[in-house]
């Protein structure tokens, strides 16, 4: 259901949660950079609603609250888990985040990068939460303290702290969107065709070609440097694909250009996720875990695919 139709028709508690839901969800995708969790921590803001014996004066405020504290919790418990995480840990790849606000639309577009939510990853739970219901909801510090279960004083030198690690990291300016389209386009077309020449023109001096695999699915043995590294590397690595039925569809990730892998049945099978800056390709980040890619459809066996692809590569030898 469109976001603009959630809620519509629906009356007392389930259509006040329904207009809510975009909102709780994109709080929590970015505290938690994970569309399951998320998922999981808006149904559980929902049951515990539901449970309420009280209606509360602002719903907006009560839901707000519940899913940033449940989401709070999850993250510091999966904080312990990816200190064990097998390889480069990203996020799971979103669609469309189904959070609109044309006031913040700025805030909203950037926050939800792979780049940003990997940047997030350097704050504290309270930070990032605090940074993104600041920075990127406009909500109040009155808001934003009654969410955290801290004072607004605590509040606003939290904020500090998160505004100082997240421009640390950021780059110094951002690329045009038409402009990451543009190249976006002519850097598919030339991984579709294979072409070496063409790839190395569109990445920076120093990109970097980063797989996360979490051990579950074939993954790269490091992070691969250098425009004719990573050229050289992807110019091979779609052809061999393509020769066991493997598509490649160009789609918007987080807000960035990237595309969907899918094998001959039309299974998702890697996502991959381009950062652009200054005109040139800056990271290829690709996703092939399976636990991070059920949300995006039914999930193909890489490991089967990778079987065929080194088979079909034997038999032309």
């Amino acid at each position: 259901m469109p976001a603009e139709k959630r809620g519509a028709g629906m009356t007392g508690k389930v259509g006040e949660f329904e207009e809510l839901r975009p909102l709780l969800f994109s709080i929590a995708y970015r505290i938690l950079g994970s569309v399951s969790e998320a998922e999981d921590a808006v149904q559980e803001t929902w049951l515990r609603y539901d449970g309420s014996a009280t209606r509360p004066t602002s719903p907006k405020a009560f839901l707000s609250t519940t899913v940033t504290r449940i989401s709070i919790d999850v993250l510091r418990s999966a904080r312990v888990r990816r200190e064990k995480y097998v390889g480069p840990w990203f996020p799971e790849p979103l669609l469309d985040d189904p959070y609109q606000d044309p006031a913040r639309s700025a805030e909203l577009a950037d926050s939800v990068s792979m780049a940003a939510l990997l940047l997030l990853e350097r704050l504290s739970p309270l930070e990032r939460a605090v940074f993104l219901l600041r920075e990127v909801f406009g909500f109040g510090f009155d808001e934003v303290a009654e969410a955290v279960g801290r004072s607004e004083a605590a509040c606003r030198q939290l904020l500090v702290r998160a505004r100082r690690h997240m421009e640390a990291g950021r780059p110094r300016y951002a690329a045009d969107r038409l402009e990451q389209r543009e190249l976006a386009t002519r850097f598919f077309d030339a991984l579709r065709g294979g072409d070496v020449a063409g790839l190395q023109r569109l990445l920076a001096a120093d990109v970097q070609l980063v797989g996360d695999g979490g051990g579950k699915a074939p993954q790269l043995a490091r992070t691969i440097v250098g425009a004719e590294n990573v050229s050289r590397l992807l110019g091979a690595f779609f052809p061999m694909l393509r020769g066991v039925g493997v598509t490649c569809e160009t789609q918007d990730l987080n807000g960035q250009p990237g595309a969907v892998f899918r094998d001959r049945d039309g299974k998702v099978l890697y996502v991959m996720v381009l950062d652009v800056l200054g005109g040139r390709v800056q990271t290829v980040r690709g996703v092939i875990n399976p636990d991070k890619l059920g949300h995006l459809g039914p999930v193909a066996d890489a490991w089967a695919v990778d079987r065929e692809v080194k088979q079909a590569r034997r038999r032309s030898r």
